[in-house]
C-alpha cells in the first residue's frame, strides 16, 4: 500500500509537470483563478503571516535547523533510526524538488511579494511541509498528528500563492511530491525502523501508540 501510494504521488507529480512543460497551458485556468482570488483578499495582517511562514518554510530554517532539531530530538529519545529515517526522507525531498525545479523550469507569477529561486515547479516550501508532515504521519500514526499535518501543509500551500511565489498547481506539485517521497522510503525502510519482535500494526493504522526504536545488543 505504502509502495504504490508513493509511487502515485510522484507520478502524479511528474504528469503534473509535463503537462507545464508540454505547453497544454501557462498558467492554468485554475491558476490564474486562484491567483485573482488571493490577491483580492490581501491585508496587512495576511501579508505578515504569510511572510512568517515564508521565513519558516523555506530557507536555512527548514532545509537545516528543523531537519537538525527533529534528528536530535530523535536522537536524543533513543531513537535513533526514526533519526536516519527523517533525515533521509529531508535529503531526498530537497534532492527531488531541485531535480524537477530545474527539469521543469516553470515561470513564477509576475506579481510576486518575495524573492524566490529559479523554477516555480513544485513548490519546495509546500514539499517541506509535506515532508514534515508525513515523516510524523508515518512514525506516529495518530489521527490528530495526522490533521495537524495536513493543516501545516494546506496553511503552508496557502501562504506560497497568497504571496503570489507559487501558481496553485505548483503547491499541489510540491505536496504530492513530499509525501510520495516519504511514503517511498517508509514502504522500504518502516520495518527496519519498528521494534523486532514486536507486533506489526499495519503501516495505515491510526493506532495512537507511537513506534519505539528497538535497543541494539
Amino acid at each position: 500500500m505504502l509502495v504504490w501510494s508513493g509511487v502515485g504521488c510522484v507520478a502524479l507529480t511528474f504528469a503534473l509537470g509535463a503537462l507545464i512543460t508540454l505547453g497544454v497551458a501557462h498558467p492554468f485556468v485554475v491558476d490564474a483563478w486562484w491567483n485573482d482570488v488571493v490577491v483580492s483578499f490581501r491585508s496587512e495582517g495576511l501579508v505578515a503571516f504569510a511572510h512568517a511562514l515564508d521565513t519558516v518554510g523555506g530557507g536555512w530554517v527548514a532545509v537545516y535547523l528543523v531537519p537538525l532539531v527533529v534528528i536530535i530530538s530523535f536522537l536524543l529519545a533513543r531513537r535513533w533510526r526514526s533519526g536516519v529515517f527523517a533525515a533521509l526522507a529531508f535529503l531526498a525531498s530537497a534532492g527531488a524538488v531541485q531535480l524537477l525545479k530545474h527539469l521543469f523550469g516553470r515561470a513564477r507569477p509576475e506579481d510576486m511579494l518575495v524573492l524566490s529561486d529559479y523554477g516555480s515547479f513544485p513548490s519546495g516550501h509546500t514539499a517541506n511541509a509535506a515532508t514534515l508532515a508525513f515523516v510524523f504521519a508515518v512514525l506516529f500514526p495518530n489521527v490528530w498528528i495526522r490533521i495537524a499535518g495536513a493543516l501545516w501543509i494546506a496553511l503552508m500551500a496557502l501562504s506560497r500563492t497568497f504571496l503570489s511565489v507559487h501558481w496553485a498547481t505548483d503547491t499541489i506539485g510540491g505536496a504530492l511530491l513530499g509525501a510520495g517521497v516519504v511514503l517511498l522510503l517508509a514502504a522500504w525502510l518502516l520495518p527496519w525502523v519498528r521494534r523486532p519482535g514486536a507486533a506489526e500494526p499495519p503501516a495505515d493504522s491510526l493506532d495512537d501508540a507511537p513506534l519505539t526504536d528497538a535497543p541494539t545488543h
